[in-house]
């Protein structure tokens, strides 16, 4: 808005001066100040999409596990309703075979769902090993790798992906980005996220408002990246940007501030896969025999 301000207001001290702009050089600066409405539009709903897929994808380990407890929880009860048909006199009222089958069903089940989250958290730990063994010991400081709640981090600062102030990618991060994207690669049933994070510092670029457009332009930026120099699928990879909103130290430091500044890229297993798996549980739970 402060730009359109400016911009309106040189316009009419050219007018009343009778400056030589001419009506041409109006026109293209105002198209390109709806190009860059339209551009600021597209990533912020770009954005929007980045967090609902994130929230999913942080949610679905979650799921996982609530799964397992249930049913968990469901073959104890079936176990003690059978050890009280089988110490009570009254057997015979009791259809024991068919609450084994039950316990046996819940069991089989319960497997499903702990392999395949050991599947899951297997393959994780070896694309974080694969990667964490091909970066260079200078690399390691600007790269850091973790796994979090089944989720795969690989966190860069800015010093090392991008130009000073910019949100153009450095020539000196063209080595670890090709190592990431064959990892990436590699891990075709995987969707990866790329999220921008800035310090608290206000941004005073030309043409980016505020840490919210420099942190989605330089998502943006590793995507077009992936996509364009290392054919990563461009059906896999979302951009989104946080700004100064998700900090992981104080900003009232310079380490701190350091820190902030970094592109994730967040690397899950394909969601529908497991929603297909949960999608298979028995549509209801055996209740307790009644004595």
């Amino acid at each position: 808005m402060k730009y359109r301000i400016s911009f309106l207001a040189l316009l009419a001290v050219a007018v009343l001066g009778q400056s030589c702009v001419s009506s041409k050089k109006y026109k293209e600066l105002d198209a390109n100040y709806t190009q860059l409405q339209n551009s600021t539009r597209d990533l912020s709903v770009k954005y929007q999409t980045s967090e609902q897929a994130l929230a999913v994808a942080r949610s679905r380990n979650q799921s996982l596990e609530e799964q397992i407890n249930q049913q968990k929880a469901n073959v104890t009860a079936l176990q003690d309703a059978l050890n009280k048909c089988l110490n009570s006199s009254s057997q015979g009222n009791v259809n024991i075979s068919k609450l084994v089958d039950e316990i046996n069903s819940s069991n089989r089940y319960i497997q499903q769902l702990v392999n395949a989250k050991n599947k899951s958290d297997s393959l994780n730990m070896v694309l974080t090993n694969n990667l964490t063994r091909s970066l260079t010991p200078q690399e390691t400081q600007d790269v850091d790798v973790k796994v979090l709640k089944g989720v795969v981090y690989i966190s860069l600062s800015d010093n090392m992906l991008y130009k000073s102030g910019s949100y153009e990618i450095s020539d000196k991060a063209g080595a670890t980005l090709s190592k990431i994207a064959k990892i990436i690669m590699d891990y075709s049933n995987y969707d990866v996220l790329i999220e921008g994070n800035t310090d608290n510092v206000p941004i005073s670029q030309k043409n980016i408002r505020n840490n919210w457009d420099l942190s989605a332009l330089r998502a943006s930026s590793v995507v077009q990246a992936l996509q364009t120099t290392y054919q990563v699928d461009p059906k896999r990879l979302t951009a989104g940007g946080r700004g100064e909103y998700n900090p992981i130290a104080d900003n009232s430091t310079p380490t701190g501030k350091a820190q902030n500044r970094r592109t994730q890229i967040i690397i899950t297993p394909k969601l529908d896969q497991f929603m297909d798996l949960i999608g298979k549980a028995p549509a209801e739970q055996p209740a307790p025999a009644k004595q």
